[in-house]
């Protein structure tokens, strides 16, 4: 493949679908990844990812050269950086991988390149990073294009939403905002809107916290009915025929490397303003704390009744219905709580979505069900939503199966 005219640096779920919808477009890609495996797994025109369509794209891209998969970043005329921000101690944003992805292409850089950051990040991530190129490069001074533009998908249907969502785009000047609109525009259908690098990054962090506060309300409810002896599900259905009431879902926590974990990037940067924040991360972490409890007193209970060790099933491992990704999810979280506890019970582990774990031997939902006492559901995915689950059976349904 002759010089590129992007570098994509992170492959994962949602660098390896934005490199795939580019390459759609005839645009040559160099998509960088720090695990051989994946580089390898990619460039036989295959994918290491569970999402619709993008083995289609992936495939087609490679086959026809406009995607190309490496270790190492080459020169191209647009760098995107699509890594992960994980946390370091006490909840505090990392952005070390945003650092040494910006690193690596230092050398590369020339007059005129767009350098844009995807990653989620803490406000005034793109500014430092722009003064860190500039601290190594002084000679491209003011010469290049940055700007700050999030990812607003959904796993499941990213192919999709990657096209059609909306997008902010925030330079750090206005010829930058510009310049990375230009770029999007060539591959995005969704409207393009434009403001500075900071309120980009504070956008992202903002929609995935007032999720998470949404949430947060939900899983209280559930918390007081569960004392009041109420149906949580049946209240929020009638709550919402108010015209102006829209309450959510409660689950058995909150997961995924968004909503459970963009809310402590503002937290850590403003801990004295971000009460209502602070808070419904407290919530949503307990209610998988609250949820492995009840596991646990389902159990004695059982045995109490019946003089006999349960078979329980736990339903779901994923952090949302019907995808493979299991990134800070609760239900897992809930899963490893209930096996620390485990005294000689049999546990069947449950997951539709993956083949296999490296912890957790799982086991068909179906067969599961048939055998288990004590049958937990954890995600709603749409295989549990077809059982037929027998009266002697024990249920703890944490997210509406049975709803």
């Amino acid at each position: 493949m002759n010089q590129p005219e992007v570098v994509m640096i992170g492959l994962g779920y949602i660098g390896l679908p934005t490199a795939a919808l580019i390459a759609q477009k005839k645009t040559k890609v160099h998509g960088v990844d720090i695990n051989p495996d994946v580089v390898e797994t990619i460039n036989a025109g295959k994918i290491h990812i569970v999402e619709p369509e993008l083995d289609t794209a992936v495939a087609n891209a490679v086959k026809e050269g406009y995607l190309k998969a490496a270790t190492t970043p080459v020169e191209a005329n647009v760098y995107l950086v699509v890594v992960p921000t994980p946390f370091k101690a006490k909840n505090e944003p990392d952005i070390s991988f945003v650092e040494s992805a910006t690193k690596a292409i230092i050398p590369l850089l020339k007059e005129g390149d767009l350098y844009i950051i995807e990653s989620t990040s803490p406000i005034g991530t793109t500014e430092k990073m722009m003064r860190l190129i500039y601290s190594e490069r002084p000679d491209l001074e003011d010469k290049l294009f940055m700007a700050y533009c999030p990812e607003r998908v959904l796993p499941g249907n990213v192919m999709y939403e990657l096209v059609n969502n909306d997008r902010v785009i925030g330079g750090v000047n206005s010829e930058s905002t510009h310049k990375a609109v230009a770029f999007y525009r060539q591959f995005i259908e969704g409207d393009l809107h434009k403001t500075n690098a900071r309120t980009a990054e504070m956008c992202k962090l903002v929609e995935n916290s007032s999720r998470d506060v949404q949430i947060a309300f939900a899983n209280e409810l559930s918390l007081i009915c569960d004392k009041a002896n109420i149906n949580v599900w049946e209240l929020i259905e009638l709550a919402n025929k108010h015209p102006r009431v829209n309450i959510l879902q409660p689950g058995c926590g909150v997961g995924g490397h968004c909503i459970a974990v963009d809310p402590y990037f503002i937290v850590s940067d403003y801990p004295l303003e971000s009460k209502i924040i602070g808070k419904a991360r407290e919530i949503n972490n307990y209610k998988s704390f609250w949820c492995a409890e009840k596991v646990q007193t389902a159990k004695l209970e059982f045995e109490l009744k019946h003089g006999s060790k349960p078979k329980i099933a736990l339903m779901g491992l994923a952090f949302k219905p019907n995808i493979d990704d299991l990134r800070e999810s609760p239900a897992k979280y809930i899963a490893q709580k209930v096996l620390q506890n485990a005294n000689n019970e049999e546990y069947y582990i449950v997951e539709p979505n993956i083949d296999s774990h490296n912890v957790f031997k799982l086991t068909n939902y179906k067969t599961a069900t048939e055998a288990a006492d004590i049958i937990v559901f954890l995600v709603a995915h749409d295989e549990f939503k077809t059982l037929k689950i027998p009266q002697d059976k024990v249920v703890l349904d944490f997210c509406g199966i049975l709803k």
